[in-house]
């Protein structure tokens, strides 16, 4: 049971972005969530700095463009689209959006030697998962990653994917627009030391209930999947959501992933009973990004309302990260110097020499050198 999507909306004016980050291509990125696109209906999006179209044919597949005719440039968005082909209002250049393959160009004569077939716009391989549709972003200048089967795909790297643990369960959806680069979404995404003050509430935790924590980390490193995770361990006891698990009489534990390019996995078990999330933070422009939370759960799956309940807490949860990232682009607009400290900050310098070590291995052909020498044990007061 899938409930519609809740979109926070800025909690104050734009503020100018601050520094741009180097991003990470050749992965999969959420780039809208997929029952917006419906029937014939196109829309459009920014994804990494690149103005995509996207839509559904009338076999149901999802397909991705770049939203500009490789004719003249116009966006192919102001065009038209009737389920199998998606024409160019300037001049009826007409597309077939999964693959970008041109079909039509109707200024075209008998005399004329031009084959439309071998003409292509940009289109990207696109994948519906976890109610989102999710593209593969190749680097710039690399030639088309066409849109293809999840067979004829084995060559990229596999669609993001909510792990779930049974058949029955519920689900929800949240977003927010964050006026920072990539890597402030990302490290405020991972930073365990924040809780307490930008998330103190009487349903979650209070400043005063700070306390020294141990946590255990291992690298992961596998071909399509380079990060690091927080190792099972029993949830922190100042955080009322998890106490509420003990009513099961189960143990509880929890892991935490964070596998590049921006992908923060939680699962929660209690005996048979569950809660997972995926949040991703992806880069809108190189100055901005949106964070996604898609979560999905069977705990108290029978209690009236919980599908409400869990909205209400979670829209506020997702909204005191935003209004703070908003508050601190305040300051990062200026480019001042900043530190990053042990332990609590660890996971950030990971993060950065991951994707140090991503960009180092795609510019030179080498193979990725994990910045994690094995597992390690962090302390922090939160």
């Amino acid at each position: 049971m899938t409930t519609p999507l809740v979109t926070l909306a800025p909690a104050a004016a734009p503020t100018p972005a601050g520094p741009s980050a180097t991003l990470l291509y050749n992965d999969w990125y959420p780039a809208m969530r997929s029952d917006a696109l419906r029937g014939k209906t196109i829309r459009t999006t920014l994804l990494m700095g690149i103005p995509m179209v996207l839509g559904r044919t009338a076999e149901g597949r999802l397909f991705a463009m770049r939203d500009s005719c490789p004719h003249r440039g116009i966006p192919l968005s102001c065009g038209w689209f009737d389920g199998r082909a998606l024409t160019c209002k300037y001049h009826g250049w007409a597309f077939e959006p999964v693959s970008g393959q041109c079909t039509s160009i109707p200024s075209l004569t008998a005399e004329d030697s031009l084959d439309p077939s071998r003409i292509y716009a940009t289109a990207f391989a696109c994948e519906e998962r976890d109610g989102y549709a999710w593209v593969y972003v190749p680097e710039p200048g690399t030639g088309r990653v066409r849109a293809r089967s999840q067979a004829e795909a084995a060559g990229l790297p596999p669609v993001p994917e909510t792990p779930k643990f049974s058949e029955r369960y519920r689900s929800q959806h949240l977003a927010a627009e964050l006026p920072c680069n990539v890597d402030h979404g990302i490290i405020g995404l991972m930073d365990p030391a924040h809780g307490p003050f930008v998330h103190q509430a009487w349903w979650w935790r209070k400043r005063a209930s700070i306390h020294e924590k141990a946590k255990h980390f291992e690298p992961i490193d596998e071909p399509f999947a380079q990060g690091f995770r927080m190792a099972a361990h029993t949830p922190s006891g100042n955080s009322a959501p998890y106490k509420l698990l003990g009513v099961y009489g189960e143990p509880i534990s929890t892991t935490i992933d964070f596998v590049l390019p921006n992908r923060r996995i939680e699962t929660i078990r209690c005996g048979p009973k569950w809660f997972s999330s995926i949040t991703t933070v992806t880069p809108t422009t190189p100055s901005a990004c949106r964070i996604d939370v898609y979560a999905a759960w069977n705990v108290f799956y029978h209690l009236p309302f919980v599908t409400a309940i869990a909205t209400f807490f979670g829209k506020r949860f997702v909204a005191q990260d935003q209004v703070t990232m908003i508050q601190q682009a305040e300051g990062l607009k200026y480019d001042p110097s900043l530190m990053l400290i042990d332990d609590a900050d660890r996971p950030a310098k990971w993060y950065f020499a991951l994707k140090q070590a991503r960009l180092e291995a795609a510019r030179t052909g080498a193979a990725f050198r994990h910045p994690m020498q094995g597992p390690v044990t962090l302390r922090w007061r939160s």
